[in-house]
């Protein structure tokens, strides 16, 4: 697309009372950091030493996010920005490329990765929205790789198998419809049943079983990676609650009857709003 076709998609105006404008002062100031006048400790940073804070800020909005506290998501996508930022500006001081340039590389691949707002596609929903998605991504990089080339595998197992699920449905292999998926996870949790005597083979199809299950997520519009990282944490709330009763209670669930320690844990969850 040419720099005169990108300024005439007709995005309209922007939601927003300031429309960014804040923005420019954020970039100004993490300038003003990394000059020789600024900050001793912004200027000796590099992308490799800001990896680690790229990861934590990344971690701690996800926490805000699921404890749905809206000042917290606001205060964590700033120090999340600041990461962005930080990075174009280190590479704007090298002479490499500046935020602008991320910025632009960004806008021209949401144009032409959404041709259903910015040209004449139709998409039935969401999920056909994603399967383009890739096909696209893959049509920018010139044609189909691996369907795992590019994904790394130091991604949360789910989040990882959910990528790889949505790429390989871009070229149609998938599961075309709810029931198959919910077919398929009766199938593998029997296979799971079958093999829990030989633990290599138990784990292989736990892994089967797993990957049915995130594509089941998928299949709802839903992402497995938040769902289980929410049960978690609510599987720790209920915990805490059922050893908190049998502490008052002076049971010692080490010691308890499976009977005795599952109504401590239903009294448990009665008590709380998970």
């Amino acid at each position: 697309m040419s720099d005169d076709a990108l300024a005439s998609v007709p995005v309209g105006p922007v939601p927003s009372s300031r429309e960014g404008e804040r923005l420019l002062d954020l970039i100004r100031v993490q300038a003003r950091l990394r000059r020789p006048d600024g900050c001793p400790w912004d200027r000796e940073q590099t992308h490799q030493t800001l990896a680690r804070h790229l990861l934590e800020e990344t971690h701690e909005l996800l926490e805000a996010i699921d404890r749905e506290d809206d000042d917290a998501i606001r205060d964590e996508l700033g120090d999340l920005l600041l990461q962005v930022t930080f990075h174009a500006q280190i590479a704007a001081d090298e002479g490499r490329w500046d935020v602008d340039d991320v910025a632009e590389g960004l806008v021209r691949k949401l144009i032409h990765r959404h041709p259903h707002v910015f040209a004449d596609v139709e998409v039935a929903d969401a999920g056909e929205v994603l399967v383009n998605w890739e096909q696209l991504k893959a049509d920018e990089s010139g044609g189909r790789a691996g369907v795992d080339e590019g994904i790394p595998a130091s991604l949360p197992a789910l989040a990882r198998a959910a990528k790889v699920q949505r790429r390989a449905a871009g070229w149609g292999f998938e599961w075309r419809t709810r029931e198959r998926v919910l077919d398929k996870v009766r199938e593998e949790l029997d296979e799971v049943e079958e093999a829990l005597d030989d633990p290599d083979r138990a784990e292989e199809e736990i892994g089967d079983l797993l990957l049915t299950i995130v594509a089941l997520a998928r299949h709802v519009g839903l992402d497995a990676e938040s769902a289980l990282r929410r049960s978690t944490t609510k599987l720790a709330e209920r915990a805490d609650r059922t050893l908190a009763l049998a502490e008052e209670r002076g049971i010692d669930l080490r010691e308890a009857g499976e009977d005795e320690a599952l109504a401590l844990y239903r009294e448990a969850r009665g008590s709380g709003r998970t």
